[in-house]
């Protein structure tokens, strides 16, 4: 992988857009990155694993912590461009952050969403070709690239040598936890956690399923009652024996439960052969009790029939006449309908005759059928008639609506002749203000340009006096602040050595008697000094020196604010000149007013040329409407002469049809009228003829039916006949006295009722005594042989519960012991593991192995061939985690030692190798990508001449085979010995990059 440019826009401490070439730096193999505190070295590295990654390292990705730049303008967009090689591929990746932008419409902000963008360069035609613009795929594309997790770039790409001292020094827990992020060994811990929680699984289910078998012996204790006078086995989860002891105990309560049921089952079969000859007892004497009954009753409803027969023979009389009735009823039901509908039809004649002409009230059906006829003829000849009237409306209005079009046709006329004959003084107008708009436009572009500078002069010139007022004071506070903070000074420097002077006294207040003397070692005090009026102690003197920071602190800050006050006075003064606020104010206000006219009157240009198109448009429009308007003038001439010709022919026509009436519609009324009253007229007097004829034979029928039925009259026979209800009532009287009738013969008939009415009464309340003591008794020796049967049955159903669960429970045994042996095995706490190293730490020593071979490579180089690093698998003591040590071996004294023993620069170095190290471990791991550019933090700083030469010895051979490296630090001996330099500086404005690269032409 190798970094050829990036950008960086209003991100972190930078303002504005700062590139880097990487390029140019990596001609050189070693550059230096530097500046100061806080002006954004880390920044630079950020940027870069955010263009990555997506997200810069470590603790600077929490949340609330934001990667736009407070020093950048509101509308100036945070955003990161990286361009690099990885895999033989030129990429370009960019990237924006959720940022916040003012909203388009209304106040206030909103939040822009995250954006990324991957280009790639194609060499054959020379551009670069979009890839993705989706941030996950973006990501997934580069860590396959990589190799490298967003953890592992920073450690081997970015190597924080602050992390490497720290782990030299660490506990194995520590160094785990690094190795562990680095090299990914989850799944290894996933092993472990796995199997343990397997063996917590396969626990809770032997738990589980002693848990269960205890429950099944508490419910066989339960079920036996005090059938048993064995205990139920006093037994815990997890012991050995718990399965034989339950099983041999619900054996024993099993057995003696049968027992028992025997016995209740020979009871039960005595107590039921008492209860069925009680019953058959009962059971006789209630029947005799019936039979008895039912005679005495029998008896009763017969005396009570007899005394109802004489109401029976009139309803039974009154029955049959009606029965005869009904065969004349048809007869009279005919007779009165015909009655009505010759009532109804003489009604309807009189009123139909009453609409007639008085010559025609006498006049028959055929005379008045005969006048229908001949009027609805004469109403047919009117239909051509009444058409002929339509057209002649229709004509009518058709020539009204071209008197209307006429009128409004010749008010258009007017209109276009009024308009075309000022059009010419209108154009050249409106072509006037055209011409002075767009003189106004270009004089407000000149002013403009002459504007901008003459406000910046005036607002320049303001400032400046006000620094003039300001830079008085600063230096009024600066001089205070001075003497203040020199005043504190010698009040301190008198109070230390006042101090200083009577510290034998202050020596002599911690003498104890017995005690050696710091000073001297003696065990004795002969004559320890006093303590004298006004002796300083050291509290009076540490606060005073507080008060002499505090106000030196307050001097630095106001001489800061003097010196920016002056540079700030000297800018505005630089571009103002001397020329008084008043004067540039008149010049500026003077372009101000002229640039404002000329604007108003520019930005009428749009509007006076869409007035001139839109005045050619409407003198184009009315030009051709005019031209419409005539032709439809003269086809309207034409129009309306034809229509006066065929309404003429029509009228003379209508003259003849109408007659005496107004229209043709009203005579057709008339006519419709008249036709229907002979009509209606015609039908009445035939409807009276056919009633009457149908009345007189209605008559004869009924005379007929009456004297058949056996009736006298027609009337004796209306009168015979019953309503619905009371033939129904009458009825239903007659039927239920000849059921009681028959019901009561059967009855008394019968030889069981006859032969039980001559016997003693029977004695059923001694018989239910009897009975009831029975039932009690069997209820009970029944319940007690449930009981006992039940009690059996389930106890057997619980014994072979608990077989099925003890057989079921050995097999999860079995898995028990040997998941907890293999879950002990890779945790390290098994005896058979006699490193006690858990899985993860078995692989992270292997890992750790390799570092350290490779460490060494170059920590040897670097402390000529004094040190070299040794990865130990040694038990640890205590809890701690072992396999995971690192010594250091000194070839001086050919001892290992702890690697925290090492001194500053020692330990520099040391971590420098262990770091360079570890990224040819993991770039090996990581597919073998070749990592073309990399980063070395902090900490020259501890090494002295030799050491440093050694050491860039060693980083200047990683240049080997065109790979470039960066050094971060604040190491000024560095700028000297490295000249391909990149350098951060900061202002109150934001961070700048500087880069200098080293001349190789000459």
């Amino acid at each position: 992988m190798r970094l050829h440019r990036l950008a960086m826009t209003a991100f972190g401490p930078f303002a504005t857009t700062q590139r880097v070439d990487f390029d140019v730096l990596a001609t050189a193999g070693l550059f230096l990155l530097h500046g100061p505190t806080g002006a954004g070295k880390t920044s630079v590295l950020d940027a870069v694993c955010y263009a990555l990654y997506g997200e810069v390292p470590g603790a600077r990705q929490s949340p609330g912590v934001t990667l736009r730049s407070d020093y950048a303008a509101e509308d100036t967009t945070t955003e990161v461009t990286l361009e690099l090689t990885v895999s033989g591929r030129r990429l370009e990746i960019s990237r924006r952050p959720a940022q916040p932008r003012r909203k388009k419409t209304g106040t206030g902000f909103t939040t822009e969403r995250a954006q990324s963008g991957l280009r790639e360069y194609d060499p054959r035609d020379g551009a670069w070709r979009a890839v993705s613009r989706s941030h996950q795929e973006i990501g997934e594309e580069i860590r396959q690239l990589l190799g490298m997790s967003r953890d592992q770039f920073c450690q081997v790409v970015l190597l924080p040598q602050g992390d490497f001292a720290h782990f030299l020094r660490a506990g194995a827990e520590a160094r785990g936890k690094l190795l562990g992020r680095l090299f990914d060994t989850r799944r290894f811990a996933a092993v472990e956690e796995r199997l343990a929680e397997l063996r917590r699984a396969a626990e809770h289910r032997v738990r589980a399923g002693d848990d269960r078998l205890l429950g099944i012996a508490q419910r066989i204790s339960q079920a036996a009652g005090g059938s048993s006078a064995l205990t139920p086995p006093a037994r815990e989860p997890g012991d050995a024996g718990l399965a034989a002891a339950v099983l041999e105990w619900a054996a024993l309560a099993r057995s003696d439960a049968w027992e028992r049921a025997a016995v209740a089952e020979s009871a039960l079969g005595a107590a039921e052969s008492r209860t069925a000859a009680a019953r058959r007892a009962l059971d006789d004497a209630r029947e005799l009790a019936r039979l008895q009954q039912r005679f005495a009753e029998t008896r009763r409803r017969a005396e009570a029939l007899e005394a109802r027969r004489p109401a029976y023979e009139r309803a039974r009389e009154a029955l049959e006449r009606d029965h005869r009735a009904e065969l004349v009823a048809p007869a009279l039901s005919l007779r009165d309908e015909a009655d009505g509908a010759q009532r109804a039809a003489v009604a309807d004649r009189d009123r139909a005759r009453e609409l007639l002409p008085r010559d025609l009230l006498d006049a028959g059906a055929e005379q008045l059928a005969s006048l229908e006829r001949r009027t609805r003829q004469e109403l047919g000849a009117l239909d051509a008639a009444g058409r002929a009237e339509e057209r002649d409306a229709a004509i009518t209005a058709e020539r009204a609506g071209l008197d209307r079009e006429a009128r409004a046709d010749q008010e258009i006329l007017a209109e276009a002749a009024e308009w075309l004959a000022g059009w010419e003084p209108r154009r050249h107008a409106l072509l006037g203000a055209v011409e002075r708009a767009q003189e106004g436009a270009a004089r407000a572009g000149r002013l403009a340009v002459q504007l901008e500078p003459a406000r910046a002069r005036r607002d320049a010139a303001r400032l400046r006096d006000t620094h003039e007022a300001a830079l008085a004071t600063a230096a009024g506070r600066a001089h205070d602040a001075s003497v203040r903070a020199g005043a504190a000074r010698e009040h301190w420097l008198d109070l230390r050595e006042q101090r200083l002077n009577g510290m034998a006294a202050e020596l002599a207040s911690r003498l104890t008697a017995g005690e050696p003397c710091a000073v001297c070692g003696s065990a004795e005090h002969p004559a320890p000094a006093r303590t004298v009026a006004g002796q300083v102690d050291r509290a009076a003197e540490e606060r005073a020196l507080t008060e002499y920071r505090r106000l030196e602190e307050a001097r630095r800050a106001a001489e800061d604010a003097h010196t920016a006050v002056r540079e700030e006075h000297a800018t505005a003064r630089a571009r103002a000149g001397d020329d008084a606020v008043t004067e540039l104010a008149s010049i500026a206000r003077q372009l101000e007013d002229e640039h404002t006219e000329a604007h108003r009157i520019g930005a009428g240009t749009h509007a006076a040329r869409e007035a001139l198109a839109s005045a050619e448009r409407e003198h184009d429009s009315r030009l051709a409407e005019r031209g419409r308007t005539e032709q439809r003038v003269a086809a309207r001439t034409s129009r309306r002469d034809a229509l006066e010709r065929e309404q003429a022919g029509l009228r003379e026509q209508l003259e003849r049809a109408r007659g005496a009436a107004a229209s043709v519609a009203e005579r057709a009324g008339e006519l419709e009228r008249r036709a229907r009253r002979f009509g209606v007229a015609a039908d009445s007097a035939q409807a009276v003829d056919r009633t009457a004829l149908r009345l007189k034979e209605a008559d004869d029928r009924l005379a007929t039916a009456a004297f058949r039925a056996g009736f006298d009259t027609p009337r004796e026979a209306s009168r015979a006949l019953l309503a619905d209800a009371e033939r129904r009532e009458l009825q239903r009287r007659s039927d239920a006295w000849q059921a009681e009738a028959h019901a009561v013969a059967e009855r008394l008939a019968e030889p069981d009722a006859r032969a039980a009415a001559g016997q003693p009464p029977a004695g059923v309340e001694v018989a239910g005594t009897v009975h009831d003591t029975a039932e009690r008794v069997l209820r009970a020796a029944s319940s007690a042989a449930v009981t006992a049967r039940e009690r059996a049955a389930e106890l057997g159903r619980l014994s072979r519960q608990a077989e099925a669960e003890v057989r079921g429970l050995g097999p999860v045994r079995e898995e028990y012991d040997r998941v907890a042996r293999l879950a002990g095995l890779t945790a390290g706490t098994s005896s058979d593991n006699e490193r006690r190293m858990r899985l993860e730490s078995y692989v992270l020593a292997a890992r750790l192995e390799q570092v350290a071979a490779a460490a060494t490579v170059r920590l040897q180089r670097m402390s000529s061939g004094r040190y070299a690093l040794l990865h130990s698998d040694a038990r640890a003591g205590g809890r701690g985690r072992s396999g995971l040590g690192l010594q250091v071996v000194d070839a001086w004294t050919g001892r290992a030692r702890d690697t925290a023993t090492l001194s500053g620069g020692e330990t520099f170095f040391a971590s420098l190798a262990l770091a360079l190290g570890l990224a040819d471990v993991v770039t090996d791991e990581a597919g073998g990508v070749r990592l073309d550019t990399l980063f070395i933090d902090e900490g020259f700083g501890s090494l002295d001449d030799q050491t440093l030469d050694e050491v860039l010895d060693v980083l200047d051979s990683l240049r080997e085979r065109d790979r470039s490296v960066g050094i971060v630090s604040h190491v000024g001996d560095l700028r000297r010995r490295i000249p391909a330099q990149l350098e951060i500086v900061k202002d109150r404005h934001g961070s700048a990059v500087r880069q200098r690269a080293v001349d190789h032409t000459r």
